[in-house]
């Protein structure tokens, strides 16, 4: 099978496509033809192993000191059930799927197994496979953060970076869950970011939103702390607000949250946000464009199968 392979940490043309053995299913493993992955900004951090020096060695530890351990990367896929192991009952042959691989990665590429329990539900029936890819990893992300913030119907909302992946998914969350929400962004994505329903939308480049008199219960940094470290987010909480960043803490996500989110894309109350689609060959120049760090919702790579 054709994957992309990343040997050692680097800039996006350390990514190369080769041919390499197509895995087989374990007992409790399924074996998914995958058709269209994404491109995620947790995807540029472990390709270039770039972070902050006190994340330096937890990261080497985990990822593997030279290069990825596992050189095929990528967590986002949609596919097809090509065959199960022998102690599968979860899923049948030729089931339509989506998954969020996390740290097991390998979805660079035609063909993935996962375990039958991980992060894997049936695709959205009223999505193409390119857009259910662009679900699992702004969607799980946004999912699991706004719990942690134990977001309420009827509170004051704000989502920073309200039209990336993360962003994106978290506007459309907020509401879904009720709250009254304002979407930070820059002027570009204005129109986006109303789109998406929020009852105001702030342009940062012209405006400090920490000045207006709104004052919110729960505040989202959906762009990490890297990009927004000087802004002063706890000005504009409101007395016994929360604030909580991307940056705060490890993520988990489970099968069950998955599938909630493919219950609000059936029902139509969570689109997926696609800026630009490539093919598998293209990665490198995915890479380029996310790298920049002004995607609008997410980039999404097509797997073509040659046989």
């Amino acid at each position: 099978m054709k994957a992309v392979i990343c040997t050692r940490y680097g800039p996006p043309e350390v990514l190369q496509l080769h041919e390499v053995a197509q895995p087989v299913p374990q007992a409790r493993e399924v074996l998914i033809k995958i058709c269209a992955t994404a491109v995620t900004a947790s995807d540029g951090i472990v390709r270039s192993g770039q972070v902050n020096r006190r994340l330096w060695l937890p990261m080497r530890l985990m990822l593997g000191f030279s290069g990825p351990r596992n050189p095929i990367i990528g967590m986002v896929l949609s596919g097809e059930i090509e065959s199960t192991g022998k102690d599968v009952r979860r899923f049948e042959k030729g089931a339509a799927v989506y998954a969020f691989s996390l740290m097991r990665f390998g979805a660079y590429a035609e063909y993935i197994c996962l375990p039958e329990d991980s992060v894997i539900a049936p695709k959205p029936a009223n999505l193409t496979h390119a857009e259910a890819a662009a679900i699992p990893y702004g969607g799980l992300l946004a999912l699991y953060y706004l719990k942690k913030g134990s977001i309420q119907s009827g509170q004051n909302v704000l989502i920073y970076g309200a039209s990336g992946a993360n962003g994106t998914a978290a506007v459309q969350l907020a509401k879904h869950f009720g709250a009254k929400v304002t979407g930070v962004c820059s002027t570009k994505n204005l129109e986006l970011v109303k789109l998406l329903g929020v009852e105001a939308a702030v342009d940062y480049t012209r405006e400090d939103f920490t000045n207006r008199s709104e004052r919110y219960d729960f505040i989202f940094d959906a762009v990490g702390r890297k990009k927004s470290a000087k802004v002063p987010f706890r000005k504009a909480l409101a007395p016994n607000g929360k604030f909580i960043s991307i940056d705060n803490g490890r993520p988990t996500s489970q099968r069950t949250d998955l599938v909630f989110l493919t219950d609000l894309v059936e029902a139509g109350q969570l689109k997926p946000v696609i800026d630009r689609v490539y093919p598998l060959k293209q990665i490198v120049e995915a890479h380029r464009y996310v790298d920049q760090g002004h995607k609008k919702g997410n980039v999404i790579i097509t797997v073509e199968h040659s046989h």
